[in-house]
């Protein structure tokens, strides 16, 4: 089975993914690590567009996967390929107090996987603004050819009820919540 989830950051994609992924027993990936090389001591350097699609072929080649991002300028594949897609869509408020609690939770553990600093937080809430202006009607246009299989997700509530079907279903259909 092969799901992709995408939302704005702070939507919840990582939680659901890993909660997927537990339930089904399929791998789950975060096209973050694709599209950012965080191997030195700077993060937000991002791979060159080679490298970034060799990663992404790799990836969407496999039998079964749950891939999780933002992106989708350069991931058109894992739509066309994915038996589900879920967009997730909360309020925009809720979205940054998730990244700033995201960060707080990161500098107090003192062991983020990234080096974040208060002006990428800066950044990040920022570009949220702008995905919701910008990048989520461009991703609602791209999602038009597979209206059967998207699923939209806007609450907790709805998470939580798509996870339950998700144990008893291999793909929950698309229904109100």
């Amino acid at each position: 089975m092969k799901l992709r989830i995408i939302g704005p950051s702070g939507s919840g994609k990582t939680y659901l993914a890993e909660a997927l992924s537990g339930r089904l027993g399929i791998p789950a990936y975060d096209l973050d690590g694709i599209l950012w090389d965080n191997s030195g001591m700077r993060s937000g350097i991002k791979r060159d567009a080679a490298e970034r699609d060799a990663l992404f072929s790799g990836l969407v080649g496999r039998d079964d996967w749950i891939i999780e991002g933002v992106q989708y300028s350069w991931t058109g594949r894992s739509f066309s390929d994915a038996d589900g897609i879920i967009l997730l869509d909360p309020p925009r408020l809720l979205c940054r107090i998730r990244i700033v609690r995201r960060f707080l939770k990161r500098k107090l553990r003192r062991s983020s996987r990234r080096n974040e600093s208060l002006d990428s937080l800066v950044k990040l809430l920022k570009w949220t603004g702008k995905f919701y202006r910008v990048n989520l009607p461009e991703i609602r246009e791209a999602l038009e050819p597979y209206s059967q299989k998207t699923i939209e997700l806007k609450t907790k509530k709805e998470i939580r009820a798509f996870l339950v079907r998700a144990k008893e279903e291999k793909w929950p259909q698309a229904r109100n919540t």
